[in-house]
């Protein structure tokens, strides 16, 4: 044979199909008579458009490959020298070089699965921390009862469009540079579906669904935290046409404790005393997540200092055991006292030898609340 195919596309000979159709392509692009009217350029345009006629045909290619006529498989073809049905039986990909990728044809389906839905649920610390189960009132869209999904009126059906003949879409011719071109767009009448309803359901309306209330059962685990969401796969949006549903995603938020704040799986509070309380020492009763406890304040607790109850925090989502409960202790120093307390303390303050206390300075010394954001960072 003359002519080299694969040299007149500039590709191997053990180039893929995809790697022929992209050096097709791209020639194309430069060699179209539209494009480019000089007539060695039109030459050149024929001989890529007999290559790739050859090349993209499997059975041809094979034939050409083995040394025979590739133009009398499969009937024949147009052959190099012209435009007609053979040198043109691959104008979509010519039409691909100038405008991209084909769109899929065909009707559209009326059945599509339905939206995810998300709903907000309130829990308070405790449910949080131990776990609980809620009912709650969701407003989806649900199958209609009347028509179950399909749209139609009790006793009809929905029919073959007219205007595309359940195509799906409608075609029409116009001039380009490259002649007559021809594209399609969705019908107008069916909207793409290439079926017609000619008498839509009276209760959903023709869409196969309807909004509905319902009651669902969610179970919260242990451990759960604001903004954590629960998945319920299927309980969502029921799509058009009856289609499947969606899922259902349960938002938690967690409603502020009188008492407790949460970092993590700890809770912490603070717990006020009397500067006497702390040199002598006491006990504080604290209601917590699993009843009454007393806090064991020692003798010379300082402010600033935390007692810790392990294993009274909130459970852990993954895994077994709980966090702690850090109860944090702040003294106060009384602010006004009467002739009598006053003379009791200066007599105090004698016997410990603090009358006139010198103070112990220290670089850096940090407010308690610097003290307690450093022992939360580890330093």
């Amino acid at each position: 044979m003359a002519t080299d195919y694969y040299a007149v596309l500039g590709v191997r000979r053990d180039a893929s199909q995809d790697e022929i159709k992209k050096a097709f392509r791209r020639l194309a692009r430069e060699l179209h008579p539209d494009v480019n009217p000089d007539p060695k350029t039109q030459e050149r345009f024929k001989e890529i458009n007999a290559a790739y006629e050859v090349l993209s045909d499997p059975q041809k290619k094979q034939v050409y490959d083995l040394g025979g006529d590739p133009l009398s498989a499969n009937g024949g073809g147009g052959g190099a020298g012209g435009f007609g049905a053979g040198g043109f039986g691959n104008f979509s990909d010519i039409m691909d070089a100038f405008f991209g990728t084909a769109s899929q044809r065909g009707p559209r389906s009326r059945t599509r699965r339905g939206q995810d839905a998300m709903i907000r649920l309130e829990i308070d610390l405790s449910e949080a921390a131990f776990g609980t189960t809620k009912d709650i009132q969701v407003d989806t869209a649900v199958v209609c009862n009347t028509c179950s999904g399909e749209g139609a009126a009790p006793g009809t059906s929905a029919q073959t469009c007219d205007m595309c003949r359940g195509r799906g879409e409608v075609s029409q011719v116009t001039r380009s540079f490259l002649g007559q071109v021809m594209t399609s767009r969705p019908c107008p009448q069916c909207q793409g579906f290439g079926t017609v309803v000619p008498t839509p359901c009276p209760e959903c309306a023709g869409d196969g669904r309807i909004r509905s209330r319902r009651t669902l059962t969610v179970k919260i685990p242990a451990g759960v935290d604001n903004g954590t969401r629960i998945q319920l796969a299927g309980e969502g949006e029921v799509g058009p046409g009856g289609g499947p549903p969606g899922d259902l995603y349960v938002e938690i938020h967690e409603l502020p404790h009188a008492v407790f704040q949460r970092r993590g799986d700890d809770l912490h509070c603070t717990v006020t005393i009397p500067m006497t309380a702390a040199a002598l020492g006491t006990k504080c009763p604290l209601e917590t997540l699993d009843g009454l406890e007393e806090i064991d304040i020692r003798p010379g607790t300082q402010s600033g200092q935390s007692v810790p109850l392990h294993g009274r925090g909130i459970t852990h989502l993954r895994g077994g055991g709980r966090g702690d409960l850090i109860v944090h202790v702040e003294v106060t120093t009384p602010s006004k006292l009467d002739a009598e307390q006053e003379r009791l303390l200066r007599e105090f303050s004698k016997l410990r030898g603090e009358e006139r206390p010198l103070g112990q300075f220290q670089p850096g010394q940090q407010g308690l609340f610097s003290r307690l954001k450093d022992a939360f960072n580890g330093r």
